[in-house]
């Protein structure tokens, strides 16, 4: 049994998983030559190959993604139409960007930029933000998707006392923290309502480009938007639109359609625009929970029992 590693080629978890597996030969491969040479006899591939990479492999039966987005993969056609059994590390990152999300909402709403720059200045100004912070108590929130990431950031507005509805493809029961949840022929439905507009959807063919100039002109004036799961759902150019008549009071972007963003996008200049570099899941605790769960699913697939978290190539997620 081989499993080619092309991603944690940390020398302490390469010896946790010698360790643990003593029958199984684990070959990290740094380079795209070294993942096309090891790949061609490996049972399984830890990493995000490329296609070339892919079509070396003679035998692979498993590919695990190391995190949760798998739109890259799912360009390549031979993975998706090939028996491979794809798998992703879904779960670890849900708390740290469901958090994330709330520190943007919470810097909109009480103006935590203006006030560190105060402080900078040594500016005491109490009369420049009389009746400018924002309550969430009573606020409505609309989340773009309920997997992990949407419903850990429903919990935590349910604690803030926010009224959440969402949409999602899989429209049944309301999760802790949703008033209720509806099928994605109601995302016009859903804006409309929302003063605070969360994107934790995946990136697949049906949800690109999903929120454009006439979805972002349903929403209130002066609400606002969190993207958290992808960039190219948004449209970009849009939302500069958007922010500059004031139909968007503020947008967060964890994620862009191109990342890094390019150097002269509009974005960069705006004060009513936090912009963090695909960072609001870094935490400690996501990097081992995904190696644990590597882990896991490498003692199941051994164990000839059934995987956590297997991919739906079809629908991409």
């Amino acid at each position: 049994m081989k499993v080619v590693i092309g991603y944690f080629q940390t020398d302490p978890f390469l010896n946790e998983l010698r360790s643990e597996f003593p029958g199984v030969e684990f070959q990290p491969a740094a380079t795209e030559e070294e993942q096309r040479l090891h790949i061609q006899d490996a049972d399984i591939y830890l990493g995000v190959p490329s296609r070339d990479v892919f079509l070396a492999a003679e035998k692979l039966r498993w590919l695990h993604c190391p995190g949760t987005g798998v739109d890259r993969l799912m360009e390549i056609p031979e993975i998706a139409d090939s028996d491979v059994v794809l798998t992703n590390a879904r779960g670890p990152h849900t708390n740290p960007m469901a958090d994330h999300a709330f520190g943007m909402i919470l810097t909109f709403a009480h103006h935590m930029r203006e006030l560190w720059d105060d402080q900078r200045a040594r500016r005491w100004d109490l009369h420049k933000y009389n009746e400018r912070m924002i309550e969430l108590d009573g606020a409505t929130m609309g989340i773009l998707g309920l997997g992990g990431i949407g419903r850990a950031v429903a919990r935590r507005a349910l604690g803030f006392g926010m009224d959440v509805f969402g949409v999602d493809a899989d429209a049944t029961e309301a999760p802790v923290g949703v008033n209720e949840v509806w099928p994605p022929d109601r995302l016009d439905d859903l804006l409309k309502i929302s003063d605070w507009f969360v994107v934790a959807v995946p990136y697949t063919a049906e949800t690109d480009g999903i929120i454009d100039g006439r979805r972002i002109g349903l929403m209130k004036p002066g609400s606002y938007m969190i993207v958290l799961s992808r960039g190219g759902i948004v449209d970009e150019d849009a939302v500069v639109e958007a922010l500059g008549t004031g139909q968007l009071a503020g947008v967060g972007l964890d994620v862009t359609a191109v990342e890094p963003l390019p150097q002269d996008s509009p974005l960069w200049g705006r004060e009513n625009v936090i912009i963090s570099p695909h960072v609001s899941a870094l935490t400690p605790e996501m990097w081992e929970g995904r190696r644990q769960l590597f882990k896991e699913n490498l003692r199941r697939f051994l164990a000839n029992e059934p995987f956590l978290y297997v991919v739906d190539k079809k629908a991409g997620y």
